[in-house]
């Protein structure tokens, strides 16, 4: 069946007229990616073809409803993980717990949230790469291109505001399938920080 998904993936290429692009730098094996912009559900079929055409194993986090209904066995077999909005304070832990046991893993942690715009993106994906120490991994879509591919990827520092600024640097070059629904990537956790990479005091 991988071979199915390999010709089904450049099947969806071929008829939307889409480009992966390969990278230019190998993958690293244990990473946290960031998929952008995110801002149609056709982002879906883009992120699933550039893992897939460049041979990278990737598990994605999804709303648990996606996969309770009668496509949930395709979404686990995609590399989906259910998880539980409900439950979020506990997400951070599971994933670190599940980097640090895998030799190999690159996993997709949704840091829009939403297809919608949002002044804060989610924070998730950054605490995850800094608790299991692992990179994070910056993944496109690309309308003005018509293309989806990896980009580089950062370690993190700890300096939230410094690290972030690396992300809005790539993804301002980006252009999200619907643009007005993409904002410049910003966390909350920035205007918490003092300049220099301390936290401001309450």
């Amino acid at each position: 069946m991988p071979g199915v998904v390999k010709l089904v993936c450049h099947l969806w290429c071929f008829f939307y007229r889409w480009k992966v692009v390969k990278p230019d730098h190998p993958i690293p094996k244990r990473c946290v990616v960031i998929a952008g912009p995110h801002t149609s559900n056709w982002d879906f079929g883009a992120t699933i073809a550039t893992a897939e055409l460049n041979g990278v194993d990737m598990k994605w986090l999804g709303k648990r409803e996606m996969f309770d209904g009668p496509l949930g066995w395709l979404f686990r077999y995609l590399g989906g993980i259910s998880v539980d909005r409900g439950a979020a304070g506990g997400l951070v832990g599971e994933m670190v717990d599940l980097l640090n046991s895998s030799e190999q893993l690159a996993v997709v942690v949704p840091a829009e949230g939403t297809r919608d715009p949002v002044e804060y993106w989610k924070s998730g994906f950054y605490r995850i790469a800094k608790e299991a120490n692992v990179p994070i991994q910056f993944a496109y879509v690309d309308k003005a291109t018509r293309s989806s591919g990896f980009g580089p990827s950062i370690e993190v520092t700890g300096d939230v505001r410094a690290d972030m600024d690396r992300v809005r640097a790539f993804y301002m070059t980006k252009t999200g399938i619907k643009p007005n629904r993409f904002n410049v990537p910003r966390l909350r956790e920035e205007d918490e920080q003092a300049p220099g990479g301390e936290p401001t005091e309450a």
